[in-house]
């Protein structure tokens, strides 16, 4: 089942992205629609796949983790995978991306102190080169995905 981003779907997707702990009646009552029609069409963005989950958004120096880094890996012959199973294991690890280009991989990580990123790090590196750049600051956050016009 198809699910056309119509005006609609548009401003429920906006209201969403901006609070995705609002309630469906107020969400309903803000696009002029019943409960139910809205419950309906969030459920069909679900189903199809346009709405992937809902999340909170936590400070990581609030729960500890104030130093962010990127890191850049480059693979040794045959280590692809090897990386990927790593990075899924590693908690401070966020995010991983496997990149185009000299490096196959970005991983976004949270350590507790700059020393601990060796750590990190060095779990690493029996399966290819790591670069890392620390964060310094984040002038554009995480943000929601621009919506369609329609």
């Amino acid at each position: 089942m198809k699910v056309d981003l119509d005006p609609v779907n548009v401003r429920l997707l906006d209201e969403l992205s901006r609070n995705p702990r609002i309630t469906m009646s107020e969400l309903a009552r803000r696009l002029g629609m019943s409960s139910p029609a809205v419950t309906d069409r969030v459920q069909r963005l679900e189903a199809n796949g346009i709405i992937t989950g809902y999340r909170v958004d936590l400070d990581p120096r609030a729960l500890g983790w104030p130093v962010a880094a990127f890191v850049r890996i480059r693979p040794g012959p045959g280590q692809l995978t090897r990386i990927a199973e790593l990075a899924q294991n590693t908690p401070e690890v966020v995010e991983c991306h496997r990149i185009t280009g000299e490096d196959c991989f970005l991983l976004k990580v949270f350590v507790t102190e700059i020393d601990k990123l060796e750590d990190v790090l060095d779990r690493f590196l029996m399966y290819g080169q790591t670069t890392s750049s620390i964060v310094q600051s984040s002038p554009v956050p995480a943000r929601p995905l621009p919506l369609p016009e329609v």
